[in-house]
């Protein structure tokens, strides 16, 4: 991986990656949300899908979908979420790209409508709003 200054992204052990190329890795994430919760990250130290080549983008998608397959055959989820939190005020922790990849099951939440919109908590009940 390339060297960012402190970068946790940046300083993957390789027992760690579950899936690579030249331009992009994926691994389980530290603090998963579910099982086989992982994210796809760059191998160059860029912090905003915005930043990122076309390139970088579509290889991060290439191994975005070889996740998803090893997910489904590990975990056999019922759906997912796709997710980049880009920039502070989004929720970003590291300033390291990474696109989340959350296996989502049955029950796992009480309501599940809404998915990503629950980042702005007031405004992800867009259904109860309707006339």
């Amino acid at each position: 991986m390339a060297q960012g200054k402190a970068c946790l992204f940046c300083e993957l052990g390789r027992e760690r990656i579950l899936h690579q190329s030249a331009l992009a890795v994926v691994f389980a994430d530290s603090f998963p949300v579910s099982a086989g919760h992982c994210l796809v990250v760059p191998r160059r130290h860029v912090a905003s899908w915005f930043d990122a080549t076309d390139d970088e983008r579509r290889e991060m998608i290439r191994l975005l979908d070889q996740a998803r397959v090893s997910i489904n055959e590990a975990h056999a989820p019922a759906g997912f979420n796709i997710g980049i939190n880009d920039g502070p005020a989004a929720g970003q922790s590291i300033p390291h790209l990474h696109v989340h990849l959350i296996p989502r099951y049955a029950g796992d939440v009480a309501e599940p409508r809404g998915g990503v919109r629950w980042v702005v908590p007031a405004r992800a009940n867009y259904w109860s709003s309707r006339t």
